[in-house]
């Protein structure tokens, strides 16, 4: 399997183009032939990074890389990141406004999911310094 990179430009608040970049993360996955499994995992992740781009973010990006054994996913905002990293972690912890609630987001399960998801998370941000994510998924192995 080849080497491949791809980049993802986000665009903050844009509601009606959320989720296109994790749509075509999932696309590329399945026409390199990797088991749904593992395409459903780093879907996930991609999603969740996406939308957290879109709704607390700046002007963000995702970067995937394909490996033979490895997925990556490097997320990048420059929005007010994120303040206290360990309440973030915590399902159901959420700093979203009424109104991405009443949209049917802000359900606090974002960074949660992408911690179960993946095999390694590394997550790094200051106060208005913007947000930086290193999502791995090992793909030479599944986890049970």
């Amino acid at each position: 399997m080849p080497h491949l990179q791809k980049r993802f430009e986000i665009e903050p608040r844009n509601f009606l183009r959320a989720g296109e970049a994790s749509l075509q993360i999932q696309r590329t996955l399945r026409t390199i032939g990797f088991e749904k499994q593992v395409i459903r995992r780093v879907s996930i992740c991609a999603y969740e990074a996406e939308m957290n781009i879109v709704m607390y973010g700046g002007k963000g990006e995702i970067v995937l890389t394909v490996n033979p054994d490895e997925i990556s996913l490097q997320v990048i905002d420059d929005g007010p990141g994120i303040e206290d990293i360990d309440a973030a972690l915590q399902e159901g912890f959420s700093t979203a406004p009424p109104e991405y609630r009443e949209m049917g987001f802000g359900a606090g399960m974002g960074l949660p999911n992408m911690r179960r998801n993946a095999d390694s998370l590394d997550i790094q941000s200051e106060r208005n310094q913007g947000t930086l994510l290193n999502i791995v998924f090992h793909v030479s192995r599944e986890r049970t």
